[in-house]
């Protein structure tokens, strides 16, 4: 009776070969695990602002419609950051001499931009376009939450791929009346399925799940 013989060499590797057979399933376990793990999304990610500006009291107390600091969402991919002639729009004449204030006021004197640190950080090889949704009912707080709370922005979604196609496959649930897409809190006065399926046909909603939607 024959027998497959191995050939000798296979012994000098064979450690080697033990190590890939036991430690790869171990080591996509691991990756796995840390790949789905909030902080690894950036989820909750708060970073000190150089000036500490409050959402709450703006948005919350105050009232101010987001589009009043980020006025390009609506026509352009980008939110924008505020320059500093919109803080002192308010604040040459409100709280004028509060060392909170101070690097708002040093920017307008000075014409350099305060170095606000970004939240909501896609990388590089994500395409996204504020326009495209903020125009067509998907609210300010379906990403971003309810800011109208936070003394300190956070980055309360994931914004992995799974959450955004979920969305892209499943509109209705987000839509709302463009008219209402930076209220806080909104409540539909109907059902809000019944009001996802109608606005879907009405704005001609029908986002595309491709790779190249996104990865551009």
């Amino acid at each position: 009776m024959n027998r497959f013989i191995f050939p000798k060499w296979l012994d000098q590797i064979r450690p080697v070969l033990l190590l890939v057979l036991l430690g790869a399933p171990a080591y996509l376990i691991t990756i796995g695990y840390y790949g789905m793990w909030p902080t690894t999304r950036t989820q909750g990610y708060m970073p000190e602002q150089p000036v500490p500006y409050s959402h709450a009291l703006h948005v919350g107390e105050l009232g101010m419609d987001c589009r009043y600091c980020h006025n390009t969402v609506e026509k352009s991919s980008h939110a924008s950051i505020p320059p500093t002639s919109t803080c002192m729009n308010c604040h040459s004449m409100i709280r004028t001499e509060a060392p909170t204030l101070l690097p708002v006021r040093e920017s307008y004197a000075s014409g350099e931009a305060v170095e606000w640190i970004k939240v909501h950080d896609l990388s590089d090889f994500v395409y996204f376009n504020h326009s495209a949704h903020v125009t067509r009912g998907i609210g300010c707080e379906t990403c971003h939450g309810r800011v109208d709370k936070m003394e300190e922005v956070w980055q309360e979604a994931p914004i992995r791929m799974g959450w955004c196609l979920d969305c892209h496959r499943n509109p209705e649930k987000h839509l709302r009346p463009v008219e209402h897409v930076t209220t806080m809190g909104y409540q539909p006065a109907e059902d809000q399925s019944v009001l996802g399926a109608r606005l879907k046909e009405e704005y001609n909603i029908n986002p595309n799940t491709d790779c190249s939607t996104c990865h551009r």
